[in-house]
């Protein structure tokens, strides 16, 4: 997706937003989500922050992400993520999360290869239960990608598929 066009998902999920609360949780984006959403004027009626979490220790000392679950199946997998979406609602005391984790490469990572990638959008009440959530995990598959450009190409594909699970999660249903 082209600058763009993220520009205008960015607007789009915020809109949806509201005026309900967000933070981010980054490992593999390194804070292109929180840079994607603070593009767009207005931002700050919904964003209040995000923790950049790239090490497994800080996914667990900042964001709660279970020892236990890093030291048996590494930072790549689903439940990181959920549990890192989980933990920035209750750090930044936030309704909505969004949590990226995964390997952008150029090496494997965890057992797992280059484009796999795990999102994970929560919705918690304010004392911190969890009310709704959605999680995708992404092959992204790199055989049109130039080596030299796929690490971007990873990340970009992570924030775009992160702003839609979360445009999605905080639009009211549609009428049947």
């Amino acid at each position: 997706m082209s600058s763009d066009g993220l520009y205008e998902l960015a607007t789009d999920t915020l809109a949806a937003l509201g005026e309900r609360t967000l933070g981010v949780a980054e490992s593999l984006t390194g804070g292109l989500i929180g840079a994607t959403l603070t593009e767009v004027s207005g931002a700050s009626r919904s964003f209040r922050g995000g923790v950049i979490a790239y090490a497994p220790d800080i996914k667990s000392a900042a964001l709660g992400v279970d020892e236990s679950l890093l030291a048996s199946g590494g930072a790549v997998q689903a439940q990181v993520a959920l549990q890192m979406a989980k933990g920035v609602c209750k750090q930044i005391h936030t309704e909505f999360g969004l949590a990226t984790t995964g390997v952008a490469g150029p090496e494997p990572q965890d057992g797992q290869v280059p484009g796999t990638v795990f999102i994970a959008v929560v919705r918690c009440s304010v004392d911190g239960e969890l009310l709704a959530s959605n999680i995708e995990a992404l092959n992204i598959d790199l055989s049109a990608v130039a080596p030299s450009a796929r690490r971007a190409y990873i990340r970009n594909q992570a924030v775009e598929c992160g702003l839609n699970l979360l445009k999605n999660l905080a639009s009211p249903p549609v009428p049947e």
